[in-house]
């Protein structure tokens, strides 16, 4: 489709071009122009639930189909394909008056047809460059079909794994998940968001999504002044830095404020703090659930308070469109207001370049700019790198290519679960499954598999329960005989695709429905078990732990998972994930977080009177940036270049790391530090740098982190500070496992 050159009057603001300079100038010149009715139009968003190839056959998409004619949408979601979208974009514009292109958006999360992990297991890798590369492969497969905007991505950090959507963000810690979500951006942005292979980004939640209680979704969250600005508002100042187009808001409470309606995150915060000038959608229908929050009488007053907070888009609430032209007519709401909000959307738009061409992304001949093998390569590689190994006794991995193996479990044939959730457009069951990825291999030993048990049963989709499987046995004594006669077992277990994802909590994170009662069975008769886990979240394996000598912690890797997992069984890959996130011993444990408080009464297992569980052994079953290698790395001791550190300065923290195996491998190197003394209680550690590191067999490599007075601050309630006073830098293998040392800032 070539660029736009029709419709008379889009002529009148035709020398309105999107250059990145003068924006604000041309933002203007269209609002200048606009009716009233035409601003609230850019502040509404539709889903596109019509055939929009197609006239509209119902009332209410009929009714949706006049407005968006009427140039009374500002953008659509879930609109998919160069065909649909073009078409949409033709009734808006050749229709309207002012002819202002809409935006398509999609929940583009861990891929778009190419599917890469989910992303708590991509952050596994701790390889930015590969997270970028896998949000850029996604942006280009989403332009291809006409999308332009993603609503990832999602940077809430979650301490709590019975939450379901903590597969959909990057663990624990505000730190890495920063640094994710930069690159993230970086990935679906490019350099020049009108480059038509880029699209816009959303940072989401805004703020304290991860927080809720009980890790149940969309449940409230009991969340302090401190403990938003310390650790949940950090990912999200970055995106805004990072200069993320979009912010989504969240459906949660803070202090019995719904954050759609909260003024102090919005307005305060992101549009005045941070000075960031994009805009905010809201999430799907958040505006309108301010009612049964208790805050809002009716739709109308709804729209009042969400516009007044600063959500200037509404996701199908039905609120802008329906009151807030009655609550600026009556002078409820200023129209400055309402101004604010469509600059903000507008700018956007100049910045895609949607005014010089509002086809752009209605283009089919980009589909030429890639090819399908290249991305799904590199789907694989990812899918390598977010693996973990969580345990390898009596040296079970890598395996030998001449034994006789049984792979057992639900999951082991399993193409769909692999995509996980939140999977685009994702073909069903197109993923590799771990019996086909060793049947691609060149593994030349005997394989033989039997389920032994299903997980899930009934239909399965993102909109319905998922019935577990409870009952049926049948299967378990096949597995046990071919288990018997093998040299090693791969038993593969874990959750369902639908088990985890939005309204997917639990309150047990346990291996679900049988699959315990088949890892019982079958160690009894075969010890050498390799547990392989396709998860979405922590889930706890505690008597696993105790008694399998090998696990992996595989995840829901996507389009080529059972690719990379026989990759990394069979030696061809050395795995180097380390966890985002704490592992419990028990449900009971969550939320569990590395970066906790002391307390007044720490561990102390020689009394009774201390934090602790009487039931369950302190701390988690693997903790924090754990993961081992096919090799091993030893640190030496550290050292610092001062033992003091000035305001305006800098000191240099260094550490040697020799790889003491035989084979080559990759070590994430991670530092954290430790205010001794506050005047509010402070971490017992945080991360404050890492580094992936390769090392040959017998190399050594000096690794460097600088500390800087910025990297000690934290929010006093009012301002953030860097108290003088000591401290304790750390580094090593994971948050549990670190040498010391001090300083002093001055």
């Amino acid at each position: 489709m070539s660029a736009f050159v029709g419709v008379t009057s889009f002529a009148q603001i035709s020398e309105i071009k999107s250059s990145v300079d003068r924006v604000e100038e041309k933002v203007d010149s269209v609002l200048q122009k606009m009716t009233l009715e035409e601003k609230i139009g850019q502040m509404v968003q539709y889903n596109g639930s019509w055939d929009l190839t197609g006239p509209a056959s119902d009332k209410g998409n009929k009714e949706k189909e006049d407005r968006v004619k009427k140039g009374m949408v500002g953008s659509m979601l879930n609109v998919l394909s160069v065909e649909a979208t073009e078409q949409a974009q033709r009734l808006n514009m050749e229709n309207s008056r002012m002819k202002i292109p809409m935006m398509f958006g999609y929940d583009v999360i861990h891929g778009y047809k190419t599917i890469f992990p989910v992303p708590l297991a991509e952050t596994s890798s701790w390889d930015l460059e590969a997270m970028e590369e896998s949000a850029r492969i996604a942006a280009l497969e989403s332009a291809v079909d006409g999308v332009n905007w993603t609503f990832s991505p999602m940077i809430d950090v979650s301490r709590d794994a019975r939450w379901g959507r903590i597969m959909e963000g990057s663990g624990e810690d505000p730190f890495l998940t920063s640094k994710v979500g930069e690159a993230k951006i970086r990935g679906y942005q490019g350099e020049d968001l009108s480059d038509p292979k880029t699209i816009a980004a959303t940072a989401k939640h805004f703020a304290g999504y991860g927080f809720v209680e009980g890790g149940k979704d969309y449940n409230s969250g009991n969340i302090g002044i401190r403990e938003l600005h310390n650790f949940i508002l950090p990912p999200f100042k970055a995106a805004a830095k990072a200069g993320a187009a979009t912010f989504m808001n969240s459906f949660n409470t803070i202090d019995g404020i719904p954050a759609t309606a909260s003024e102090y995150l919005q307005r305060d915060i992101l549009k005045g703090d941070w000075n960031w000038d994009g805009f905010v959608v809201s999430d799907w229908g958040s505006i309108a659930e301010l009612i049964p929050h208790g805050i809002a009488k009716d739709k109308t007053d709804a729209a009042r308070i969400a516009v007044k907070a600063g959500s200037d888009m509404d996701m199908e609430g039905g609120a802008y469109e329906s009151g807030l032209k009655s609550l600026v007519e009556n002078g409820t709401i200023n129209e400055n207001i309402l101004d604010d909000a469509v600059r903000r959307i507008l700018r956007v738009k100049f910045k895609m370049g949607l005014f010089d061409d509002p086809y752009r992304y209605s283009d089919a001949g980009l589909a030429s700019e890639f090819s399908t093998e290249d991305h799904l390569n590199t789907a694989r590689d990812i899918a390598r790198k977010s693996i973990v190994l969580l345990k390898n006794e009596q040296q079970l991995l890598p395996l030998k290519g001449d034994e006789n193996i049984a792979i057992i479990g639900p999951l082991a044939d399993d193409k769909d679960t692999p995509i996980g959730n939140w999977r685009a457009q994702g073909e069903k069951n197109s993923a590799v499954s771990v019996i086909e990825g060793f049947k691609n291999s060149d593994f030349s030993g005997s394989m033989s598999f039997e389920k032994g048990v299903a997980l899930g049963k009934g239909e399965r989709s993102f909109l319905m329960p998922l019935e577990i499987e409870k009952e049926d046995r049948s299967g378990i004594s096949a597995a046990v005989e071919i288990a018997k006669n093998a040299d090693k077992v791969i038993l593969v277990l874990g959750e369902d695709a639908f088990q985890t994802g939005e309204g997917r909590s639990q309150a047990d994170v346990s291996l679900a429905g049988l699959q315990k009662e088949l890892m019982d069975k079958v160690f009894e008769v075969n010890k050498n078990i390799i547990l392989v886990l396709i998860n979405g979240r922590p889930i706890e394996v505690n008597w696993a732990a105790e008694n399998i000598p090998a696990i992996v912690e595989a995840w829901q890797l996507g389009s080529e998972s059972g690719n990379a997992i026989a990759d990394v069984l069979l030696g061809k890959y050395n795995p180097s994930g380390k966890l985002p996130v704490s592992f419990p011993r028990n449900s009971g444990q969550e939320p569990l977080y590395y970066n906790h408080l002391n307390t007044g009464r720490p561990s102390n297992p020689q009394h009774v009177t201390y934090s602790h569980y009487t039931d369950v052994e302190d701390g988690p079953l693997y903790p924090f940036g754990f993961g081992l290698s096919y090799t091993s790395f030893e640190y030496a001791k550290p050292g610092i270049s001062s033992a003091s550190l000035t305001e305006d300065g800098t000191l240099t923290l260094k550490v040697s790391v020799t790889n003491t195996g035989s084979v080559k491998g990759k070590e994430v190197v991670q530092l954290y530090v430790k205010d001794l003394v506050a005047k509010i209680a402070r971490p017992v550690k945080e991360l404050k740098g890492f580094e992936l590191v390769e090392l040959e067999a017998g190399e050594s490599k000096e690794i460097s982190f600088e500390i800087s007075s910025e990297m000690l601050q934290f929010y006093d309630g009012e301002n953030w500070i860097a108290e003088p006073g000591e401290f304790e830098a750390m580094v090593g293998t994971n948050s549990a496992e670190v040498q010391s040392i001090k300083f002093e800032l001055k």
